[in-house]
C-alpha cells in the first residue's frame, strides 16, 4: 500500500517526546535512487537519532547496547 502512493512521502515518526531511531536509506529517503542518496550523504550505514525527553544516561545505555551488537 505504501509503495503504491506517489504523492505521499514515506517518513519515520520524527515528532515525538521519546527518542526515536531510524534508517534513512530505507525509510525517509527510501524512494531516492542510489545516486540521489549518495549526493544527499545518505549511506547504507547511516542512522538518525532524534533525542527525546528520556534521561541522557538511559539513551546512552540503549545506544551502547545497539552498538555492542555490531561489535559481536
Amino acid at each position: 500500500m505504501i509503495d503504491a502512493t506517489r504523492m505521499l512521502s514515506i517518513t519515520g515518526n520524527l515528532g515525538d517526546v521519546k527518542t526515536t531511531i531510524t534508517h534513512p536509506a530505507t525509510t525517509t529517503h527510501g524512494r531516492l535512487s542510489d545516486s540521489q542518496k549518495e549526493a544527499a550523504g545518505i549511506t547504507p550505514g547511516l542512522i538518525r537519532v532524534a533525542v527525546g525527553l528520556e534521561s541522557q544516561r538511559d539513551i546512552q545505555r540503549d545506544l551502547a547496547r545497539g552498538l555492542d551488537v555490531l561489535a559481536d
